[in-house]
């Protein structure tokens, strides 16, 4: 099992900037990427960024195209922890934020955290 509890949510004013910070625990070997997805009121879960964890291209980086430029995922192994700069916040990216990770085996498993809500005031 893995446990990922993510931090740092709150209100910004359009604009700001907020760190998002998901602590990973438990079984983490074979985890072969992590992720933060998005979800506003009435709509879908939708991917906002992904970082590779697996020995292919450990650190390659993938953005949704809305944040693309503005939002920076990165991975620190040593403090177990998937962090999201988000910058230049629009009201858009107002919503509930979740951590995800994808672990190699069989079968494979995803494992997401209780999210954190984000509102940006315009």
């Amino acid at each position: 099992q893995v446990q990922l509890v993510e931090s740092g949510g709150g209100l910004v004013q359009a604009g700001g900037s907020l760190r998002l910070s998901c602590a990973v625990s438990g079984s983490t070997h074979s985890i072969a990427s992590f992720g933060w997805y998005r979800q506003a009121p009435g709509t879908q879960r939708d991917l906002v960024a992904t970082i590779e964890n697996g020995l292919l291209n450990p650190g390659s980086t993938n953005y949704g195209d809305s944040v693309r430029g503005r939002f920076t995922i990165s991975l620190d192994n040593a403090k177990n922890t998937v962090y999201l700069q988000m910058s230049s916040l629009l009201p858009e990216d107002t919503g509930v934020y979740y951590c995800k990770a994808f672990q190699f085996g069989r079968p494979p498993r995803e494992y997401w955290g209780q999210g954190t809500q984000v509102t940006v005031s315009s």
